[in-house]
């Protein structure tokens, strides 16, 4: 049977939560992405969803505080935009806090199938990254990474880039999947699309929830 393909242009902002208290009702499925503040995580949103300002993009990375969320198809069907992480100017007890609320949502939310990680293909698998990596492997979470600004490098270089996160991530077997992406050019829309897709309608593997000793990574101390 045909695999049903959701219409990722009629997705539209449904709520943004300061905590995991105030999330929608937990309930459906949702995919979230992450990734560093600079990696092109609003824009890789934008772009699948053939809109400009669904998710706010800044020229000021950190500048998303909230866990915000928008609706696919049905408001049971959910994109997650994760706070970014990493070069935010803001107070220490700002970024804290932000950690916290990811965290707990990491941990708590049973809608959640599935983790895109977004890295700038330039500068892939931070410290914090492989810290996503190694919890999404240890819990059992659906992890798919999206090497973005591709059109930054000629075609050899990026695949060479692919094949080495590809490599360096084998030891999560089947649970990891990687791709090229720009949201320039629009590479790669077609590729998350489907992956989105299997996600949110039970077509992938499904996300176990994590075991009470697995933590989500905290991220690096900030200095």
């Amino acid at each position: 049977m045909q695999r049903p393909f959701l219409i990722f242009q009629r997705a539209h902002f449904l709520t943004s939560a300061p905590t995991i208290k105030q999330c929608p009702a937990d309930v459906g499925a949702e995919v979230a992405f992450a990734g560093r503040s600079n990696a092109g995580k609003s824009s890789t949103i934008n772009t699948i969803t053939n809109q400009k300002a669904l998710a706010r993009t800044s020229k000021t990375p950190g500048r998303t505080q909230l866990i915000n969320f928008f609706s696919v198809d049905t408001p049971n069907t959910r994109l997650v935009d994760l706070p970014g992480y990493g070069f935010a100017k803001v107070p220490l007890h700002l970024k804290e806090e932000w950690q916290r609320n990811m965290t707990g949502y990491l941990r708590g939310r049973k809608s959640l199938k599935a983790v895109v990680l977004v890295m700038d293909i330039r500068h892939p698998l931070t410290e914090f990254d492989e810290m996503m990596c190694n919890w999404a492997h240890d819990s059992g979470m659906r992890l798919h990474v999206v090497l973005t600004k591709a059109d930054k490098l000629k075609r050899g270089p990026q695949q060479a880039t692919l094949l080495d996160v590809r490599r360096k991530l084998s030891f999560m077997g089947e649970n990891v999947s990687v791709q090229v992406f720009s949201s320039l050019k629009r590479q790669g829309t077609d590729e998350l699309s489907g992956i989105l897709t299997d996600c949110l309608t039970g077509h992938s593997a499904a996300a176990q929830e994590p075991p009470a000793e697995v933590q989500p990574p905290e991220a690096p101390q900030a200095q």
